[in-house]
């Protein structure tokens, strides 16, 4: 743990509040801003102007909101690792065999972020692209990197409160999430049908590195309409597995 006296309490308060911002949240009250980061309304009121002066915030007089130029910290950070440059050739050539849209993300808290992505269609009504967030309780990758972990660390990141719903089909309770993820470790991938939006399914296999680690997911993403639900396993899964098995040796 690192004492107090050595971290920078006002650069922690300005990025609670540009991770406030997000895709329900794209513009936010200084009032709304305090309610979502805990912050008193004074200081979230100085974390945004110092946003706007700085060029990583817009201001219409009483809605902020965040400028393409906040997207340099993620760029920053994604050009860092290696881990996009890696997986970026593999799932640009799953893509042009299969058809489909495939992706891998991190697992980060109770999010996965998507680091690399190769899109054939649009499955999804939002774009998502490297930096892009989405809850890894209902989503393929987020629970195969959840069955990785030991069981009280994904019951720590689930939580005991309800879960939030994307749609009908979503599960709530983080008891039944939990139930999920012994299958899924046992069968080694995890299918999603209609829990992240209506007329979306997915499936999605861990990757390790040499040391079987698991560091990340890869999944392929393909529309209800077009693509019948045993073919994940048949045809899918297969294209994964050999993606799995390609990059376990190059992954740290």
């Amino acid at each position: 743990m690192i004492p107090d006296r050595d971290t920078m309490g006002g650069l922690a308060k300005g990025l609670m509040v540009i991770e406030a911002f997000g895709a329900d949240t794209p513009r936010l009250s200084i009032t709304e801003a305090a309610a979502r980061t805990g912050l008193d309304r004074a200081t979230a009121r100085r974390c945004l102007l110092t946003l706007v002066q700085h060029g990583y915030a817009d201001h219409d007089g009483k809605f902020f909101t965040l400028t393409p130029r906040v997207l340099r910290l993620g760029v920053s950070c994604l050009a860092a690792m290696p881990l996009p440059q890696i997986v970026q050739p593999y799932l640009d050539k799953l893509t042009d065999i299969i058809g489909e849209s495939s992706s891998v993300s991190i697992l980060d808290g109770a999010e996965i972020v998507y680091v690399a992505r190769a899109s054939q269609r649009k499955v999804m009504s939002i774009a998502l692209m490297p930096g892009s967030r989405l809850p890894a309780h209902c989503t393929s990758m987020g629970r195969v990197m959840l069955a990785a972990l030991p069981a009280d660390q994904a019951a720590a990141r689930l939580g005991a409160a309800s879960l939030p719903a994307r749609t009908p089909h979503t599960r709530t309770n983080p008891a039944a999430v939990l139930a999920l993820l012994g299958p899924i470790r046992a069968q080694g991938y995890a299918v999603i049908e209609q829990e992240v939006e209506i007329g979306l399914r997915s499936i999605a296999v861990p990757l390790q590195n040499a040391h079987g680690r698991t560091v990340a997911a890869v999944n392929i993403g393909t529309a209800t309409t077009r693509t019948p639900a045993q073919d994940l396993t048949d045809r899918l899964l297969p294209a994964l597995l050999y993606v799995q098995r390609e990059l376990r040796g190059l992954l740290k």
